[in-house]
């Protein structure tokens, strides 16, 4: 057993920075600070309208009053694309002590209503836009943009208080809900805050859904907390155009979107993302050291990191990802690890306090979470996944193959942007292991082959005939588009 310490992260910043990452016991304990502190900043940039933290307060305030009447716990739903009316509902209820429920905008009409059923919500806060989804739910609904006159002011919450349900697949693949205290929130808020010569008043464009807990504990959160300004992309088609106008100079993004826009930034000889930016925080998908390598050569550091719902998003973050390219970095404070037969178990400040509505009893052992996903530690406390538990395959030889280990070995290969490594069965019924690649078309030009297949064929071999007899595959496919994904973006495995 091992404890993340905050002393380790001391030399990838400034100490002035260093000492201004505190941490807190609830959301309500940081926004006050935010008003002390930043209270001129402009704190929320959406549809073309700035916001300081002064006047986003005063709306928070007055959008509390329609909870007056609820008591501290009690559960209020939020169903509201990313928007300022977003912030202004999930402020105002996790400032009183109340309970979000954050549902996802894609949630169909009887989702809303079983979720709202399964977690015993009082009031459902609904954009316009979403209200048809509602029509069945039978608690009060509030609609997203309505502010009243009336001011109420926050509550005094402590670390122990709940603060928010978010969906999860868990370790065991159902969707559930995951509830997380506030002492919770903030410890993933406040890891955020690590690896970096300055976090503080910086600018950032939200891409990924508030409803994800990537996207609202380490954009939202954490954005808030270090006083800067968070500039909302309401429609991922507009992202780049966005980059353009409000130059941002931190991006949390999933590793496809990074790819997407390496990928047009070569096209159009340009960078894409703004000449502006310094840091992507990139996560909830396996990162490429391709990614990491060209990003640096474009003045822009691209951090790893790992975390899970579970863990209020933020396990590990990888401060010097140049000399550790392949690993999501070190432990962030607070939380204590082991590594039982291979799988990752965790406890801590930031973890859940469980889940509502569908235990799940092979996810804890005495007292500690176990993630599903295989991991090591090298002698300098990096950490590396190196696949989940679920995925194993069990070969008829008996020997159990990590896709996600043998899939490392090819995606090494510059000119393989993703890999997928499955178990096939051919017309006889038996199981071959197999492997299908996504290419990167703009690394493939730079190389002016006469026969690209076979080059890329010719290479794949190599690295297959490196790997031990019992992990190398016997079928090859390269792919022409790339695979499913799912909203988060991950790739869709293949089911057995």
């Amino acid at each position: 057993m091992k404890t993340g310490s905050s002393e380790i992260w001391r030399k990838y910043t400034s100490e002035e920075t260093f000492r201004r990452i505190i941490d807190m016991n609830s959301v309500s304990e940081m926004w006050k600070r935010c008003q002390d502190e930043y209270s001129d900043n402009i704190a929320i940039t959406d549809n073309g309208c700035e916001y300081s933290y002064k006047q986003l307060e005063e709306e928070v305030a007055r959008f509390r009053s329609h909870f007056s009447g609820l008591d501290k716990g009690d559960r209020v739903a939020l169903l509201i694309e990313n928007s300022v009316s977003f912030v202004h509902a999930y402020l105002a209820v996790t400032t009183l002590g109340l309970t979000a429920v954050i549902l996802p905008a894609m949630l169909p009409e009887e989702a809303v209503f079983g979720c709202c059923m399964q977690f015993g919500v009082k009031s459902l806060v609904c954009s316009p836009a979403l209200k048809e989804k509602a029509s069945r739910v039978s608690v009060p609904i509030v609609s997203s943009d309505d502010l009243p006159e009336n001011h109420i002011p926050p509550a005094t919450v402590s670390g122990s208080d709940p603060c928010v349900i978010m969906f999860t697949g868990g370790t065991t693949g159902k969707s559930k809900g995951v509830l997380l205290s506030n002492a919770a929130v903030m410890q993933g808020t406040v890891n955020g805050c690590y690896g970096y010569e300055n976090v503080f008043e910086q600018r950032y464009l939200l891409i990924l859904p508030l409803s994800h807990v990537f996207g609202l504990i380490r954009n939202l959160m954490t954005s808030l907390y270090t006083g800067s300004n968070m500039c909302i992309c309401r429609d991922n088609k507009d992202m780049f155009k966005d980059c353009a106008a409000f130059r941002p100079t931190i991006l949390v993004m999933v590793p496809a979107l990074a790819e997407i826009a390496l990928n047009l930034s070569a096209k159009f000889k340009r960078n894409m993302l703004g000449d502006d930016l310094r840091s992507i925080i990139c996560g909830a998908a396996p990162v490429a050291p391709y990614l990491v390598e060209e990003y640096h050569k474009k003045g822009i550091t691209l951090h790893p990191g790992y975390g899970l719902t579970e863990s209020a998003n933020l396990v590990s973050g990888n401060p010097d990802s140049i000399d550790h390219s392949d690993s999501v970095g070190l432990m962030f404070p607070n939380q204590e690890y082991r590594i039982e037969n291979g799988e990752l178990w965790l406890k801590g400040r930031n973890m859940l306090d469980g889940y509502i509505g569908a235990p799940d009893e092979e996810s804890f052992s005495d007292g500690w979470f176990r993630t599903g996903d295989l991991a090591r530690v090298d002698e300098n406390g990096y950490l590396y996944i190196t696949g989940r538990i679920k995925e194993i395959i069990v070969l008829p030889s008996g020997e159990n193959i990590s896709p996600a280990e043998v899939e490392a070995h090819f995606n090494a290969l510059d000119f393989v942007q993703d890999s997928q490594v499955f178990e096939d069965k051919n017309e006889s019924q038996n199981a071959i292991l197999s492997l299908e690649i996504v290419p990167r078309a703009t690394v493939l030009a730079k190389k002016e082959l006469s026969d690209t297949k076979a080059y890329m064929m010719d290479e794949l071999e190599k690295v297959n005939r490196s790997l031990p007899g019992f992990c190398q595959v016997n079928k090859i496919v390269i792919r022409d588009q790339d695979f499913e994904r799912s909203p988060s973006m991950k790739i869709v495995r293949y089911k057995k």
